[in-house]
């Protein structure tokens, strides 16, 4: 519903300080996810993220090939297609942040890249928790498919806690606490992902985007694990962390303009929906599978 009012808003009024919009959603996300981690366990964190870790190297893998075989036959331009993959592959506009710098992209490839997976990423957020309910998924595997098949950090928190909000127990909390974990595993891959780009696009010199919230989304569990962190106060960072969440969600709602649609272009589009749903798909396979 907050995604849906920021979309109508935009709609209705177009973009609003757009430049600080895009910095303030960036910012709310990322101590929104360090909050999350004071409500988390390591012990069952390193479970997760163990029982994930296989399947996030492959998925990474997968689409990184997919994303070259598809962008070539739908004749998507080279640096459009690579962040387009990256984009899908590992956290979405993070990820195409990160590596555009390193292919030399210019503002119209950025654009593009982002206006397809921003697209896509803000229908998951509808899409996702009815269809992991359709499906039969648990809440610990809807965690998981989320994670690997949804682009965004933001939108994968907000489809976790919906389908627990939806389909579980009043106060079930195992389809956000898996897909925020897996999903920020997976956001590590930043890392070896930029070092592989600037060996295939030989940008040296060029400057990557850590993403050091996750190192400090990682502390927080720590602190709450194992340390004499007061739980009254776990519980107000982590209420704090979920209101971040939904704030998030209305920002990214409004920034999805007409322009913005119209800015995505048929092609990239295309190749976006087909990597989407090839992921969706093959990840939602090995989940159920294995």
């Amino acid at each position: 519903m907050t995604l849906f009012s920021g979309i109508v808003f935009a709609f209705l009024f177009g973009t609003v300080f757009a430049k600080q919009v895009k910095k303030g959603q960036k910012f709310l996300l990322q101590a929104s996810v360090v909050g999350l981690g004071f409500g988390m366990n390591v012990t069952s964190a390193l479970k997760s993220g163990k029982d994930g870790m296989v399947m996030t190297i492959f998925s990474v893998v997968i689409v990184m090939l997919l994303g070259w075989v598809v962008g070539r036959l739908l004749k998507v331009d080279k640096r459009t297609s690579y962040l387009i993959s990256s984009g899908t592959a590992i956290c979405g506009g993070s990820a195409i942040a990160a590596v555009g710098p390193l292919v030399d992209a210019d503002d119209d490839q950025m654009s593009v890249s982002l206006g397809t997976i921003f697209l896509l990423n803000a229908l998951a957020l509808f899409l996702f928790p009815p269809l992991g309910h359709l499906f039969g998924m648990d809440a610990a595997q809807f965690g998981e498919w989320a994670a690997i098949a949804i682009h965004d950090t933001s939108s994968v928190v907000g489809a976790g806690a919906a389908f627990d909000a939806a389909y579980m127990e009043p106060g079930t909390k195992v389809a956000w606490e898996t897909a925020t974990l897996v999903k920020c595993t997976r956001a590590l891959w930043i890392l070896p992902l930029a070092f592989a780009t600037m060996l295939l696009f030989r940008r040296k010199g060029k400057k990557v985007a850590i993403p050091w919230f996750i190192f400090l989304f990682a502390l927080a569990m720590v602190i709450n694990t194992y340390t004499p962190f007061p739980e009254s106060a776990s519980k107000f960072l982590v209420l704090l962390a979920k209101h971040g969440i939904n704030a998030t969600l209305f920002l990214i709602g409004s920034s999805l303009t007409p322009a913005a649609l119209r800015a995505c272009g048929v092609r990239p589009l295309i190749q976006g929906i087909l990597l989407w749903i090839l992921i969706g798909v093959i990840s939602y396979a090995s989940i159920m599978l294995f």
